[in-house]
């Protein structure tokens, strides 16, 4: 079995959502981090990944790293009433988070790592504030199964 694939991911996840109309048929992306997340997902995987596409089944595990809010931090570090747990809006729902980042995994999109995001059959995610002097962006793990 082929090893796993571990991709680091720079930049401020933008979570793929809303499609609105522009006219004459045309929809685009309501956020707009999405294209930088999903250029900024290419760019780690063409960095990443010299080998060809994926053909077979994979599983994978994405965590998004969102930096903390400065009213978290205190004189002291870390305040006692700062939330453990990232569960804003503004970062986005998990689940279009993940469309994203597959997508940005695949070669319709660009992606030089899966033939097509259908391919994935496992996925696990979870989101959460970087550690101190952790960047924002996700590490991306891609194991191909038998």
């Amino acid at each position: 079995m082929p090893d796993a694939i571990t991709l680091r991911v720079y930049g401020l996840p933008g979570a793929q959502g809303s499609k609105r109309a522009v006219g004459r048929g045309v929809m685009v992306e309501s956020s707009k981090r999405v294209r930088p997340w999903r250029l900024a997902v290419i760019t780690a995987t063409v960095e990443t990944h010299a080998g060809s596409l994926i053909e077979g089944a994979v599983s994978v595990s994405i965590v998004f790293l969102f930096a903390r809010p400065r009213g978290h931090i205190g004189a002291r570090g870390l305040k006692a009433s700062a939330p453990q747990h990232l569960t804003s809006r503004g970062a986005g729902d998990i689940d279009k988070l993940c469309r994203s980042t597959l997508d940005g995994l695949s070669a319709d999109a660009g992606g030089c790592l899966l033939r097509d995001d259908s391919q994935v059959v496992s996925l696990t995610a979870q989101k959460r504030y970087c550690l101190p002097d952790e960047p924002p962006g996700a590490v991306i793990t891609v194991i191909p199964l038998p």
